[in-house]
């Protein structure tokens, strides 16, 4: 089997862009994978255009080598624009893999260990407002997912650190009385504070027990979690910018997290993800993926989940099989907050290219946070 041709689809869901790419042989079987890096799909497009020679030609089994190959063959280490090239043919390798043996790619990863994957929605407010908060983890409790999350509060587009702390203490004490103590709570600090607001946080949300809190500080220097990890008890998790095990390396060998939030979309696909889930293993780190894309994302993120044993939550916006159903129109089945095991071959989906086509990338970008002073702050 060789690989002849390698496509990207940037599609408009109605208020983002999601990228996906498909891998076809000469055996008629293809595949499909998705790209993270939100906001810069364009540069990941010129990304795979510098991949499709190196491509064409290659077997597709030999899922190690090509990305070996694709990481190292411009001399410069693949990071994140590159990365995430480089994880969306892999995760479509896989799935031709799993196609051509007529299997799930979890058979691939060893098998099942678990029989479906508990998963988190994406709960939100207006702005700062407590109560419309607390109404939205309600209802998601209601539908029956077993976790609520959300974020640092924000001021339309600015930001004062101790007020969102303080928002947020006042957030986790209203939460917490509203979903009661079977419910769990994760919040995503999405890396905008800095370490002595973060302390604050955490020792000031301990008594919620929350679940984990994600990102409070900053990832380009991971070595400064060594000063925030003894200074908290909360579960802490990090990792979703990261484009390698390389980069996870020092949390993981230090301990400094209790959750690897692996972007199966930046960091490489299944290939760089098993090793970084063998790693975590090693040091009982537990593993919650990092998936605000798609539905290509979400069936590649349960695949590897069913087939891991330290799995902790999958991160699942939305209920599948409710966004961009003409593109993707068989997506896994959720029920009462978990994904259930798919048994078609590869990744268990299906794609429509010209369903893809007929939603055209459009420019956008992420939004932009200001603090009060004017200065530029991480949204």
């Amino acid at each position: 089997m060789k690989i002849t041709n390698i496509e990207a689809f940037p599609v408009w869901g109605g208020q983002r862009n999601f990228l996906f790419v498909a891998v076809d042989t000469d055996e008629g079987i293809s595949g499909v994978g998705e790209a993270g890096i939100t906001g810069r799909e364009l540069a990941v497009m010129g990304a795979i255009e510098h991949f499709k020679p190196l491509l064409i030609g290659q077997d597709p089994m030999n899922t190690q080598h090509i990305w070996q190959l694709l990481y190292r063959g411009g001399f410069f280490p693949a990071q994140r624009i590159l990365g995430s090239a480089v994880s969306a043919i892999d995760i479509a390798l896989w799935d031709i893999k799993g196609k051509a043996f007529g299997v799930p790619c979890y058979d691939l990863f060893g098998g099942r260990v678990r029989d479906k994957v508990v998963c988190y929605p994406h709960n939100s407010g207006d702005d700062s407002a407590i109560e419309s908060l607390v109404e939205s983890c309600l209802q998601t409790t209601e539908e029956g997912w077993k976790f609520v999350r959300w974020g640092l509060p924000t001021e339309a587009d600015a930001f004062n650190p101790r007020r969102a702390v303080n928002t947020a203490i006042a957030q986790f004490e209203a939460v917490r009385n509203a979903v009661g103590d079977d419910i769990e709570l994760c919040f995503d600090v999405h890396t905008r504070l800095d370490l002595p607001d973060a302390v604050r946080l955490c020792r000031e949300v301990e008594k919620f027990s929350p679940y984990f809190i994600e990102d409070p500080l900053r990832s380009e220097n991971p070595d400064s979690f060594k000063t925030l990890r003894p200074r908290t008890g909360v579960p802490l998790a990090a990792g979703e910018q990261f484009s390698s095990k390389w980069e996870f390396r020092q949390l993981i060998d230090e301990e400094w997290i209790d959750y690897a939030r692996i972007d199966l979309c930046i960091v490489g696909g299944f290939t760089e993800a098993l090793k970084i889930v063998g790693t975590c293993e090693t040091h009982y780190i537990q593993i919650a993926l990092h998936n605000p894309l798609g539905p290509v994302s979400s069936a590649a993120c349960l695949q590897l989940n069913l087939a891991t044993p330290n799995f902790g939550v999958q991160e699942q916006p939305r209920r599948t099989g409710t966004v961009l159903t003409d593109v993707v129109p068989v997506q896994p089945d959720w029920e009462d907050g978990y994904l259930l095991p798919p048994t078609r071959p590869g990744l268990g989906i299906e794609f429509d290219r010209e369903a893809a086509r007929a939603h055209p990338f459009q420019m956008t970008d992420l939004p932009r946070l200001q603090r009060v002073d004017g200065s530029f702050t991480n949204w």
